[in-house]
């Protein structure tokens, strides 16, 4: 819930807490017309920044990090405020956007090229990996430090200056990120944010995409919106880095530790309420171990109660507005009245909705098919590990995966056969590390952030030719 204060210039928005109403906070409602300048301040800072030697961009990059874990507590109420986030949840936020920030200071010196084998006699060929320009990133408001930190760290190690787009959703919280950065002592116009009020958002992010200082986009959010920022930024010929939407399938298989399995499944599943990118929304359990996994599921996640984040005494928080529970309620209503049978939930208080476990789902259920970003998730029943593998790739997603079985060359069988960008054996869907290559596939979108991975989508990658000897043409 947020609202325009005034249209005047200076204007200011508010974000209203999901629980209670009140004003969490109020940020600049930039607009379109404000875009070119933020990009020529961020054009003008970049080739001073992208000169500094490797070891400078590292230690300031490492203030950053000390000064995001500085300001926790304000982070932690920030969270809660905007977006009803438990306390615990926006301690780990921190705790692994501090470590993006590090790992990103540890590239800076890993952002090399090579030299190249040429047939011309004399010619020495080098590729050499070169910052672009600006970057602008985008980031959503559920896991707002880590997404955040994550669209301009790396970009930064690289020496390109930046542009965070913040989420109209958390403006507050993607703010304290830029404010950690600027005590940082990165230097003027390299870190810049960007705030707009919702109904500004198109024209805003569709200002900055064709500003022509910026180089490059990455955006981490809804498919929907992701192909049209995608298809904007083809008309400049602008490459994009797209983490988007998910329906992450979790597989068991008869020969699977069926309590570890359960453990992995209730935390992928209503970690963060189920507002992760990498949800688990699809249990995929065979036949013969479905009635035992259910039953033994059911009874985990009836111990997860949902509560006031602000008492801090609840695993599950609140989801971040009415708007998602009347979502997932008609995903749950249908799925019911095709026949799938409710083994844990109930109504839910406001934006404070129970976990939800829906059994016997069916492709032909709409819980099947469309991502809930909330907490319900579904078990569905498969034949067999080919049927389970063919239910897993029946989605247009393809971002995380999971496959649980006892024989470790079984599971990595299976992984190789999930059409996803990620896939874990015997562990959550939900797993992210700063150094790992992190995206999809298919409508989940394309690049990778994370480590050299991110590297790759952060630089230009040019042929460099050095002639040592006089050179023989033939004209």
């Amino acid at each position: 819930m947020a609202t325009l204060t005034t249209n005047a210039p200076g204007a200011t928005f508010e974000r209203l807490n999901p629980l209670t109403g009140e004003v969490a906070s109020r940020a600049e409602a930039m607009q379109a017309g404000d875009m070119a300048a933020i990009a020529a301040r961020a054009g003008a800072a970049f080739p001073a920044w992208a000169a500094m030697g490797p070891n400078a961009r590292r230690a300031v990059l490492a203030k950053a990090a000390a000064a995001l874990e500085a300001r926790a507590d304000a982070f932690v109420d920030a969270m809660k405020g905007e977006i009803g986030a438990t306390e615990g949840w926006a301690r780990f936020n921190l705790m692994l956007a501090a470590g993006m920030v590090r790992e990103a200071a540890a590239l800076t010196t890993q952002i090399s090229g090579e030299v190249i084998p040429s047939d011309k006699p004399g010619c020495i060929a080098m590729a050499v990996r070169e910052p672009v320009g600006v970057i602008l990133g985008i980031a959503p408001w559920n896991a707002p430090i880590i997404l955040g930190v994550r669209a301009i760290a790396v970009p930064l190690a690289c020496g390109n200056s930046v542009i965070l787009k913040a989420s109209e959703t958390c403006p507050r919280t993607h703010a304290l990120i830029i404010e950690a950065f600027a005590e940082a002592g990165f230097p003027e116009g390299v870190v810049n944010v960007v705030t707009n009020a919702p109904q500004d958002a198109g024209a805003v992010v569709g200002a900055l995409i064709d500003a022509p200082e910026v180089r490059r986009i990455n955006f981490t959010g809804s498919t929907a919106v992701g192909r049209i920022i995608a298809q904007r930024a083809a008309g400049h010929l602008k490459p994009c880095l797209l983490e988007l939407g998910g329906k992450a399938p979790l597989i068991v298989l008869e020969d699977a530790d069926l309590d570890e399995a359960v453990k992995a499944a209730a935390f992928g599943a209503f970690m963060n309420q189920g507002q992760i990118c990498m949800s688990t929304e699809r249990i995929i359990v065979v036949d013969a171990v479905a009635d035992a996994f259910a039953a033994k599921f059911r009874d985990k996640v009836a111990t997860m109660a949902v509560g006031d984040p602000r008492q801090g005494n609840t695993p599950l928080g609140a989801v971040v507005d009415l708007k998602t529970v009347a979502h997932c309620q008609s995903l749950i209503a249908d799925a019911l009245a095709a026949g799938a049978v409710q083994l844990t939930g109930g109504p839910a208080d406001g934006v404070l909705m129970p976990a939800h476990v829906i059994d016997k789902v069916t492709p032909d259920m709409k819980l099947f098919r469309d991502e809930s970003f909330g907490p319900v998730v579904g078990v569905i029943r498969a034949r067999d590990e080919a049927h389970a593998i063919e239910l897993a790739n029946d989605t247009e997603y393809g971002l995380s995966a999971s496959v649980f079985t006892r024989d470790t060359a079984r599971g990595l069988g299976v992984a190789r056969r999930i059409k996803s960008g990620i896939c874990h054996v015997n562990g959550p869907t939900v797993h992210d590390e700063a150094q790992m290559p992190f995206g999809g596939v298919k409508a989940s979108g394309y690049g990778r952030f994370g480590g050299r991975a991110g590297i790759d989508s952060f630089t230009e990658l040019r042929w460099i030719t050095i002639e040592t000897q006089p050179g023989h043409y033939p004209i």
